[in-house]
């Protein structure tokens, strides 16, 4: 049976997710799901959420109407699955708490803006980025208020270089976690659309998509 996945995109255009949205939707279909993309929060009003196994935001600094979030939410405790990247899941509704609750997390800071720094893998035993060593990347370093339930699969730590009163902080950049009987992915990387051809990023994200979606083992 064919996996349904739900892709809703729009905000700031500084995040470019136009482009970012048709990128994420190609890799799903490659992946042998069938898409539906759309503009804008409408659709968590009109569809019926319930019918997805798989919704990415990919949407930053938005406005959302109540009724909108509550059948988001309500649809990822059911069983559906969510899994978004940088600010078009971490920072997609900054008014709204219960979908930062349902995140596990929400952007704050990114000192310095692009910046050269290390993704560091956490050594959990976690199978989800098996065969992914630590890497080197080039841009929005994401500082973030997290939930302490999460499960960390990666971590950068900041230099102080652009904000000396964070120097050594550890920062979760990947993780992934349960609400409700849904399970939520999130990756901090993806700050462009041409971040995708770095390839731990693209490798990461697509990992976490399938492991977020409803079906998976």
């Amino acid at each position: 049976m064919t996996r349904k996945a739900l892709v809703f995109f729009g905000g700031w255009d500084g995040h470019e997710p136009g482009p970012s949205s048709e990128i994420v939707s190609g890799m799903l279909e490659a992946e042998g799901f069938e898409v539906t993309r759309r503009e804008g929060t409408a659709i968590l009003a009109e569809a019926d959420l319930s019918g997805f196994d798989l919704i990415v935001p990919v949407m930053t600094m938005a406005e959302v109407e109540a009724e909108e979030v509550k059948r988001l939410t309500a649809a990822v405790e059911a069983g559906t699955g969510l899994a978004g990247f940088h600010g078009g899941m971490a920072d997609t509704f900054r008014k709204n708490t219960d979908y930062q609750f349902m995140v596990g997390g929400q952007f704050v800071a990114h000192p310095g803006n692009v910046i050269d720094y290390r993704v560091e893998i956490a050594a959990n035993g976690d199978t989800l980025l098996e065969g992914i060593g630590d890497f080197d990347y080039h841009s929005e370093q994401y500082y973030m208020h997290v939930d302490p339930r999460i499960e960390v699969l990666a971590e950068t730590t900041f230099s102080g270089e652009h904000a000396a009163w964070v120097k050594d902080t550890r920062m979760p950049v990947v993780w992934k976690h349960r609400y409700g009987l849904g399970r939520v992915f999130y990756s901090a990387l993806g700050h462009k659309s041409a971040e995708f051809e770095h390839p731990q990023m693209k490798e990461i994200l697509r990992r976490g998509l399938l492991w977020a979606a409803r079906g998976t083992a």
